[in-house]
Order: structure tokens, then sequence, then C-alpha cells
């Protein structure tokens, strides 16, 4: 499977009579992780809607493969900081779901999701209700179900922001390993450091539109102090001086 290859072109999108986004020019290459940062407000959100052809432009272009985005696709997932499980559906019908959606047969169906599941790390846990696992569960849960639809781009708001520095640190080492599909991702966060650590490049946006693009080079098992520097003077943030 190869990602898609998403590119927007001089994107102004508005909310309540308000500019959100303006003139943002931004392309992203198939099979690759964008991390897209920036203050509260800047557009983040509001890009990954964008994207996923739940939120129309009020100018320029946006494509996907080539071809203009006018609605959504099972091609482009969203995944949010809310687990969004169904409640009264267990961890292997969760992760079903996006196949029974794409019309695969029941057998097949649990075959699969169970191992998603084991690649996340719930190998044993397929029956279990979302109340009866933990926040990092159901988070691994929400990722073995987006990435068993197979979707060709996965647009990835705050997934983990939710969740305290132990699971969050678990969940960023298992994206980093699982993501081996040639899906494109283009992941939101607050966190410089995360974004440094799964992102490819990162898009820092502020006031409407694209401030910084920087380049990771892999592996990238460390944060280069070097970078985050360069993110942080994107953004605005105070930096120490030495003497």
């Amino acid at each position: 499977m190869t990602g898609l290859a998403l590119h927007l072109e001089d994107v102004t999108v508005t909310y309540g009579g308000k500019a959100v986004l303006t003139g943002l020019d931004l392309d992203v290459a198939p099979g690759e992780i964008l991390a897209v940062t920036g203050a509260s407000g800047c557009g983040k959100s509001t890009l990954l809607r964008v994207l996923a052809g739940l939120l129309p432009v009020a100018a320029g272009t946006v494509r996907a493969d080539g071809e203009p985005v006018r609605g959504t696709s099972p091609d482009r997932a969203l995944m949010f900081q809310d687990d969004a499980l169904l409640p009264w559906r267990t961890a292997r019908a969760n992760v079903a779901l996006p196949l029974a959606i794409r019309g695969v047969p029941r057998a097949e169906r649990a075959v699969r999701a169970d191992a998603w599941l084991a690649r996340v790390g719930l190998a044993g846990l397929e029956r279990r209700l979302p109340r009866d696992l933990s926040g990092g569960q159901r988070q691994r849960v929400q990722l073995a179900r987006t990435l068993a639809g197979a979707p060709r781009t996965v647009l990835m708001d705050e997934p983990f922001g939710a969740l305290d520095a132990q699971t969050r640190h678990g969940m960023q080492r298992l994206l980093a390993e699982v993501w081996d599909t040639g899906t494109t991702v283009v992941l939101v966060t607050h966190d410089v450091d995360e974004a440094l650590l799964l992102g490819d490049r990162v898009a820092v946006l502020g006031e409407g539109g694209l401030t910084e693009l920087v380049e990771v080079a892999r592996p990238r098992t460390v944060v280069d102090p070097s970078l985050r520097a360069r993110v942080l003077a994107a953004l605005g943030a105070p930096t120490l001086e030495t003497t």
C-alpha cells in the first residue's frame, strides 16, 4: 500500500467570519510522517479537518493524489485524542468495525482484528469492553482500529495528549515501531519533542499560515537540541542564553 500525496495550495479557511488559515501552501509526500505544531488556535485541527474532507475551504486547492478533496474517504482516517470507542463493542469488534464497513467477511474480520490487537500489545484482551481497559489500552485499540481499515492517510489530532507521561511515551514508541505500512501521516501535537521524535518533518503554524518547516533525519531515537531550538524559535518561545 502506498500513502496518499497531499497538496494544499493557497488555502484559506474561515470560521465565524474569521480566517483561521490564510494562504497556506503545504505538500505531504506519500508515506511521510508530518508533525504539525503551533500555538492554540493557530489552525492545526482545522488543517486536519480540511484534509479529511470534513471542512470546506474558502479559497485555494486541496488535493489527495492529484484529485480534489470534496468530502470524506476511507483512504483518509481521522484519529482523535478521545478514543471514541463504541462502549458496547469488545476490543475485537471495535477494531473490526472499519473492516465491516469495507465489506470484509466476518471470519476474516476477526482474524485481522486480532492480528492488529496483538501487534499493538493487546493479545488476550480481544473480548474486553472499553470500560475494562485502561486509557492507554483504549488508545491502542483506537490505533489498531485505525490501521486495520488500511487507510492510505491517517490524520491524528493530539492522539496521546490525554495520557500520562509514561503511557504517552509507550504510545509514541509503539507508533514508531508499527508504522511500516507505507501510510501517510499528519500528526498534530503541542509537544515539540513528540513532533521531533515522530515526524519526518515538523511544520510550525502561526498567524494563519506556515512559519517554519523543519526536516528531521532518521533514526530519531533522541531529540536534536538544535532542531528543538528552531521549532521553539518558530513558536516564539523564549530561549535560555548561557554566558
